[in-house]
């Protein structure tokens, strides 16, 4: 580590990347790898998943006349040698940072970033819109999408693969294989029929002889049958082909001179195009390579071990949920647990491990997760969906026609509420108290601490109707758990501060500062709890006693539950002031949490002044 680098340095753009000899692109990837473990020892991020790409990207940058011909890279966190090779390798050092570059590609941040992404499976639909396009406007423009294994299990991604087969744009769809070690069949053979397969002289000799057979319908039927048995011993593409693609792979991910040969071939064909690449998560490094899972979104780390410089503190809303859930389960054996590709990130490990057959991942395919979970409630099974606010809206279709509007008791545990910090507004759930409580039937609620979050999981699992457990990233403030399993009377809210004249109404993770505030100022505090249904007998006694009611959410204040207070206090006709605090009508950018907090007024400082200022 920390050895001086000689090719790197030179490349700040793509063009000074094609200068460059085929001989000397083995090195490159070298250094570029090894700043890369530097970079994000330092700032944190993901990792594995870029390591894996190395090879990849240099080869595409190196081949296609970027920014001209688009990459459109599916979930995003593939993207940091992306970055470094386009323009941003001095700016690597801000990542995820409060005013440095987004973790994720921005069409606002560079020219080469051609499409914003943040969630999965959305690059074959982007990239088809760009080559149709070119085509459009008699450009010679290539359009690439690269997209991940798990990424192809969404259901989006056939559907644009079903479309594109169909179409003749010229786009080529590379499928990063990191899922599985480089096996037998990807070696020398593999690579040379890659090499064939994606050469001119093949495809002339292939749409030579549809033209000659095609006068004989058998004859022609015949030779396409026999063409798909050879390729079909040699390689897995036959899905692809009946897609209407020219699957051409696999190929080995980390051969450099296979990657380029292969797309300097491919690059002059013209239609839809597949190339399946294997890739392995974490490559070139040891620590990565045997941890991939570790090492896909890390704190700072020590590079030469990989050891991580972050102190835990505490105990996570997340690992809350992971230990209810175990507790549950041992309780209930009808509990069955579904995740859509997130069990780690959802706490959802102790639980796979301890109840393996009541386990399901069914990956990237959040829509099919609600209704295999609405499926499964019709049988009298109880659904746990544990699922982040930002991947739940890729679902709100099946939320309501499949679960609400059949009042299926499934009961969703919603990590990461609110703002998360680094990871930006791709994966914020700024929306979720929005979204949800407009929909009948549901209910939902927040929890204020790590306690009343077991408590209010229990009282959703036994709701006999769909209900949501909304909670954030991170730590809670601390609170003693309680073992039990006993749950909380349903709109039941709490006033958690006596005062005068001043009342704030917190949902939420917002308590602890409303309580700062109010201990400044003698101001009423009511832990809210429920969003839906909404305590209108505590509003009713707020609004006879105070003068002013501020309600604080970490939820976008359009249709918020702040709007749902001020339906009530409508209904009341109340006649003192009111305020919502929450998050504005924007996208927040990435950053630390308390800082993006503040500047939305949701600190006890900015409800201080609001306070002030409305009395």
């Amino acid at each position: 580590m920390n050895q001086p680098f000689s090719l790197l340095p030179t490349i700040d753009f793509p063009h000074q990347l094609r200068d460059l000899s085929r001989k000397q692109l083995p090195e490159l990837a070298q250094e570029l790898r090894e700043f890369m473990i530097q970079s994000v020892a330092q700032t944190g991020g993901h990792l594995s998943s870029n390591l894996g790409v190395v090879e990849l990207t240099i080869a595409l940058h190196y081949v296609f006349n970027t920014p001209d011909d688009r990459l459109v890279w599916d979930v995003g966190h593939q993207t940091y040698p992306h970055k470094i090779l386009t323009g941003r390798r001095e700016q690597m050092h801000t990542l995820r940072k409060a005013g440095g570059i987004a973790g994720f590609p921005r069409r606002q941040e560079s020219e080469y970033d051609c499409f914003g992404v943040g969630h999965s499976s959305t690059s074959i639909s982007a990239a088809l819109g760009m080559a149709v396009s070119a085509q459009k406007s008699g450009s010679d423009r290539r359009v690439v999408a690269i997209i991940g294994d798990g990424a192809m299990t969404a259901g989006m991604a056939f559907e644009a693969l079903n479309n594109a087969g169909a179409m003749d744009a010229n786009l080529l769809v590379i499928l990063n294989d990191n899922d599985m070690s480089i096996s037998e069949n990807v070696g020398a053979l593999q690579n040379y029929l890659a090499k064939l397969l994606s050469g001119r002289v093949y495809t002339t000799m292939r749409r030579s002889s549809e033209r000659v057979l095609g006068v004989v319908p058998p004859v022609l039927e015949f030779a396409k049958r026999a063409e798909e048995h050879v390729k079909g011993m040699m390689t897995p593409g036959t899905l692809f082909e009946e897609f209407g693609f020219n699957y051409i792979g696999p190929i080995d991910g980390h051969d450099m001179d296979t990657l380029v040969t292969t797309l300097s071939n491919i690059r002059k064909l013209n239609g839809p195009q597949f190339l399946h690449v294997v890739t392995q998560k974490g490559h070139g490094y040891a620590p990565a390579e045997q941890s991939p899972g570790k090492f896909h979104g890390v704190g700072q780390f020590n590079p030469e071990d990989g050891a991580s410089l972050v102190s835990k503190k505490g105990k996570s809303y997340t690992e809350v949920f992971g230990e209810w859930l175990v507790d549950m389960a041992t309780q209930d054996e009808k509990l069955m647990a579904i995740t859509p590709a997130m069990c780690d990130g959802s706490g959802l490990n102790a639980f796979a491990n301890a109840f393996p057959e009541r386990y399901f991942d069914v990956g990237i395919a959040e829509q099919h997760a609600l209704t295999f979970a609405a499926g499964l409630a019709c049988e009298g099974l109880k659904p746990v969906v544990a699922i982040y606010s930002t991947f739940l809206q890729r679902a709100y279709d099946q939320l309501i026609h499949d679960i609400a509007l059949q009042n299926l008791p499934v009961m969703f545990a919603i990590d990461r509420a609110g703002l998360v910090g680094a990871d930006g507004p791709t994966h914020a759930g700024s929306f979720d108290l929005s979204y949800l409580r407009c929909i009948p039937n549901i209910l939902l609620m927040a929890p204020s601490d790590e306690n009343e979050c077991r408590q209010m999981l229990t009282t959703a699992y036994h709701h006999q109707g769909p209900s949501a457990v909304r909670y954030p990233r991170g730590n809670g403030p601390g609170s003693t758990i309680q073992a039990d399993l006993t749950g909380l009377e349903i709109g039941r809210a709490e006033i958690r501060r006596q005062g005068k004249k001043v009342a704030l109404l917190s949902f939420g993770s917002m308590l602890n500062i409303c309580l700062q505030a109010a201990n400044q100022c003698d101001a009423t505090v009511v832990n809210m709890r429920f969003i839906k249904p909404l305590d209108n007998q505590m509003i009713a006694q707020i609004a006879n006693t105070h003068d002013v009611i501020i309600t604080v959410e970490e939820n976008t204040l359009l249709g918020g539950a702040g709007s749902a207070v001020l339906e009530s206090l409508q209904a009341l006709n109340f006649a003192g002031k009111t305020h919502s605090v929450g998050l504005p009508d924007a996208f927040i950018e990435h950053g630390n949490h308390e800082q993006m907090l503040s500047e939305c007024g949701l600190s006890a400082e900015g409800i201080l002044a609001l306070i002030k200022k409305l009395t």
